[in-house]
């Protein structure tokens, strides 16, 4: 049968390939056509029809700057997905681009999957509405949300875990823990775009400069060019990048400062105690904190319902305060083992026998078929 893949991010794309292998290993006939990154095309065998990186817009403002590309993507994508012809239409998160795709293939009587669901119990909670119409299967990857769709919105969807636990655990089966020569280090992931980088990172280089006992070592992020990161260490001695290993950084770092985001659920799952660091455009901050309606910003105290980890969000990300929180959480900090054990509770509150992946493939090749 035929699938045709949407992601529009690094983490989407992580996903997208492990559900690219598990659909092939549940259906000996797959041809795969896919949106996403270079993990997706490796699982694929094929080159995708878009890199994520020609996708990525993060903000409010940030969209509007880009709308004429953003149509343009659009465009091309529904003729190439009528030209693919697909049994199954497979959305993975990235919902701006993704539920606009949804609505128009319904029309076109094409089946629609949809793993990882939009945040929309964070804001715009009114697309489920249109949602319910025009997506054939949701699979949902963190509890709460079944509970959401059904309780709230009456609308059945499937709980299938959450897809890093089992990416977590196969790196951690192929690479063992090494014990660090050098200094203690502290994990920068700043975020996987360039004008995100470019507003957090400054503000995290400051506070290395404090903690000159720790080497501090980014996570360059995937598809941004090495020499992007040049500028801002050039000044600092105990800071590097390293490319294409950042769950190996993670599995070596005593601490981590975290962009919001995926980041901050896998930082957690590798034990790892961290600040969460969010900082927006100005124009783009205050139009979210009118919206967003959740009482965090990172998945680990979304899921455990609490402040299990500090969030620094906006004015409070600078670095006093960031120095404050880091030393917190560091070896002797008031705060380290508390997380620790929230942690091991958020592990066992995601832990499943059958993988994300596993569940996903199963439900969408049986959509596929007409079942």
């Amino acid at each position: 049968m035929r699938y045709y893949l949407i992601a529009g991010e690094a983490s989407g794309d992580l996903h997208g390939s492990n559900l690219i292998k598990a659909i092939c290993q549940a259906d000996n006939s797959t041809v795969i056509r896919c949106w996403g990154g270079d993990l997706m095309g490796a699982a694929s065998g094929k080159d995708v029809v878009k890199h994520y990186r020609e996708l990525a817009f993060m903000g409010f403002w940030e969209v509007l700057k880009n709308l004429s590309a953003i149509l343009k993507n659009i465009s091309f994508c529904k003729k190439d997905i009528l030209s693919f012809r697909p049994d199954v239409l497979v959305l993975i998160d990235y919902p701006g681009f993704n539920l606009r795709i949804a609505e128009w293939a319904k029309q076109q009587n094409i089946k629609v999957v949809y793993y990882i669901s939009p945040q929309v119990w964070a804001w715009k909670e009114n697309r489920v509405k249109k949602m319910k119409q025009c997506i054939d299967k949701m699979l949902v990857i963190l509890p709460f949300e079944k509970e959401f769709y059904e309780k709230k919105w009456h609308w059945p969807v499937q709980y299938v875990g959450h897809p890093l636990m089992e990416a977590i655990q196969q790196f951690r089966s192929h690479h063992a823990q090494t014990i660090s020569e050098h200094k203690p280090i502290i994990a920068l992931l700043p975020g996987s775009r360039q004008q995100e980088i470019k507003l957090k990172l400054p503000i995290m280089l400051k506070v290395a400069a404090q903690f000159s006992d720790y080497q501090f070592v980014i996570a360059k992020a995937p598809g941004i060019e090495e020499n992007f990161y040049d500028e801002f260490i050039a000044k600092t001695s105990n800071v590097s990048y390293v490319s294409n290993q950042t769950y190996a950084l993670l599995q070596q770092a005593t601490a981590a400062l975290v962009t919001s985001g995926t980041a901050t659920l896998e930082t957690a799952l590798f034990g790892v105690p961290q600040v969460v660091c969010y900082k927006g455009s100005r124009i783009s901050y205050e139009i979210a904190r009118r919206v967003i309606k959740v009482k965090y910003i990172s998945l680990v105290n979304l899921v455990l319902d609490k402040t299990a980890i500090p969030e620094l969000i906006q004015d409070e990300l600078h670095p006093d305060r960031l120095s404050s929180e880091l030393k917190s959480i560091l070896p002797g900090g008031n705060k380290r083992a508390n997380i620790l054990q929230d942690y091991q509770q958020l592990s066992k509150i995601l832990q499943s026998n059958t993988t994300a992946s596993e569940l996903a493939a199963q439900a969408i090749v049986k959509i596929a078929s007409g079942n």
